[in-house]
């Protein structure tokens, strides 16, 4: 079971999503940010999933309802939400690796004018079908139970870590590596005053660990019953977050290996940046390389950048190229398709709890997880939109499951899941500590203080809905909170109506009653 909760964990968090986020925060500060909230968020938190899905043997609704009663299950319908809206976004990125594995058997990249494959791909239907090929096999696996997940995480989860070490050994070989090291490492103190790099640390952390997701919560409840859940609340993030530094590595040793060369190349050759937009600019403007040059061109173009339009064009200029950047699409899409498992998993447990057959469940959450996607598949301001928005919004879910135990015992529960007699390690009150205090305080916070310095950077358009020139604004993230949680509250009655049988006890997704 801990094989599969850490395919849950590793995916594309890992590979696509925290070395662009990384570099797009300044390297070494993000990195000391994201560090303290592994101690402080994702460990607690998930430790907390833990005894929570070893107490409740439920999913996120109905666990809120038996930990705090029916009047907090918009709660749990809250943190269900936050996985299923990161769903639909993400199942259009599991299938753009997809799609990139199979362009690196055919041959179809790299290609000659760097960006075209991808430029094509995205302007056409491709990304919707891949998007619905990936929704179509994570359904087929959850169909067969959480059996069949473990035995394909059993295959697919050692090949990627395989992969991941072979991939950063390769890019720390190259020559130019250690520049991607300092830049990947080096500490400017100065933008550890920046509230953004601490909120894009802490979503990173929830991302990387899956901490707040419910997809912990969701596995745990199938674990037995003397599973030492103290044990696995350490190991699970800590060697995801590993994973996270091998691949960060792997991605700025190889940029900062070859793109000074691309540069060289480009005085004889402007061709060989061609199409690279903003870096090509940059160099016929008379643009040397530089750690400035980098962000601001590659590290520049968000969420597609590095992986899918620079990743084929560096491993072409390797030895060996064309199978390392096979190998690194394959533990891409291996990544993307374990953690896609899961989230499929949270949102059927979901409709199960409220008393729907297991089966009807799973193709409710496929369809709508298809349809809901498109708009994401078609348009990238959409998508990147969603992650933001959502992306904060863990921070919120794990606020919530903070609150659950409160009224349980915060003690009571550490003594009862964490502690319990077959536990190899003992959780000792700093836990009660984090959970009451430092994880309601630290989220508030900053929160209040990120909004306050966005106010001052932009007075006028701070709080609006959409800012195209913004995607990461406050209003972007305060509004589609609002309207979600308005709805979730006011369905409470209807959802605990669902979840609870006519006679009040807790129904057990297949029409009987869960004493």
């Amino acid at each position: 079971m801990m094989l599969v909760m850490l395919g849950m964990a590793v995916g594309t968090g890992n590979i696509w999503r925290f070395p662009r986020i990384v570099a797009k925060n300044g390297g070494g500060e993000f990195l000391i940010a994201w560090v303290v909230f592994l101690f402080l968020w994702s460990i607690p938190l998930i430790l907390l999933e833990f005894g929570m899905g070893r107490k409740t043997r439920s999913g996120p609704i109905k666990a809120f309802i038996i930990m705090m009663g029916p009047r907090w299950a918009w709660m749990g319908a809250f943190c269900v939400f936050v996985t299923s809206a990161i769903t639909f976004y993400y199942t259009v990125v599991a299938g753009w690796t997809l799609r990139y594995t199979i362009a690196s058997l055919t041959g179809e990249i790299p290609e000659a004018t760097p960006g075209a494959f991808w430029e094509s791909f995205t302007n056409s239907y491709w990304p919707v079908l891949t998007h619905g090929i990936m929704i179509t096999l994570a359904v087929w696996v959850v169909v067969k139970g959480v059996g069949r997940i473990e035995k394909i995480v059993r295959i697919l989860m050692p090949t990627l870590l395989v992969l991941i070490v072979i991939l950063t050994i390769r890019a720390l070989t190259l020559p130019g590596a250690g520049a991607g090291l300092s830049y990947m490492f080096s500490v400017d103190w100065g933008n550890l005053l920046n509230a953004k790099i601490w909120i894009e640390a802490l979503t990173q952390n929830a991302w990387d660990t899956g901490a707040g997701w419910g997809l912990v919560l969701c596995y745990a409840a199938y674990m037995r019953e003397k599973e030492d859940t103290a044990l696995n609340g350490f190991i699970l993030p800590t060697a995801n977050n590993v994973v996270s530094l091998m691949a960060g590595i792997m991605v700025f040793c190889t940029v900062f290996s070859v793109v000074p060369q691309l540069i060289e190349q480009a005085q004889t050759d402007p061709s060989v940046l061609s199409g690279l937009g903003k870096l090509d600019d940059a160099v016929k403007g008379g643009a040397t390389f530089s750690e400035d040059l980098m962000q601001e061109t590659i590290f520049s173009d968000g969420n597609a950048g590095i992986t899918f339009v620079w990743m084929p064009q560096l491993f072409k200029t390797l030895g060996f190229g064309r199978v390392f950047m096979l190998l690194f699409f394959m533990t891409l899409s291996f990544a993307a398709f374990t953690s896609l498992i899961a989230q499929v998993e949270v949102m059927v447990r979901a409709f199960v709890d409220a008393g729907v057959n297991r089966v009807k469940a799973i193709k409710i959450v496929g369809i709508a997880t298809f349809v809901l996607g498109v708009p994401s598949a078609i348009s990238m301001n959409v998508l990147n939109n969603q992650d933001w928005v959502w992306g904060v919004a863990l921070m919120l879910a794990g606020l919530f499951f903070c609150i659950s135990v409160i009224p349980y015992g915060v003690k009571k529960f550490r003594e009862e899941q964490l502690n319990h007699e077959d536990s190899n390690i003992r959780i000792g009150v700093w836990w009660d500590i984090v959970i009451k205090f430092l994880a309601p305080v630290q989220m508030a916070f900053l929160l209040v203080w990120f909004m306050i310095q966005s106010y001052k950077e932009n007075p006028v358009g701070w709080l609006a809905f959409y800012d195209k020139d913004n995607i990461s604004n406050v209003g972007a993230v305060v509004w589609q909170f609002v309207i979600v949680l308005v709805v979730l509250i006011a369905l409470n009655k209807w959802i605990v109506k669902k979840t609870l049988n006519d006679d009040g006890t807790l129904t057990d997704g297949e029409g009987n009653n869960d004493k």
